[in-house]
């Protein structure tokens, strides 16, 4: 007897079950202008521009 056809799909997954939730970069920035982000021991800075953008420097 042949496999049910459900049986040859891939297991189902909750779409963006694994998407982190995006974090506002005025919840990141605090009312200032530059932060500083250490990772994984390197220290970035992440800049808001006078239009709106967002530059992460090393």
């Amino acid at each position: 007897m042949p496999p049910a056809p459900e049986a040859l799909l891939p297991a189902a997954r909750p779409a963006q079950a694994h998407a982190p939730a995006p974090l506002p970069s005025d919840q990141l920035l605090q009312g200032r202008k530059a932060v500083e982000i250490s990772h994984n021991g390197s220290v970035y800075r992440l800049q808001a521009t006078k239009l709106g953008k967002l530059i992460l420097t090393k």
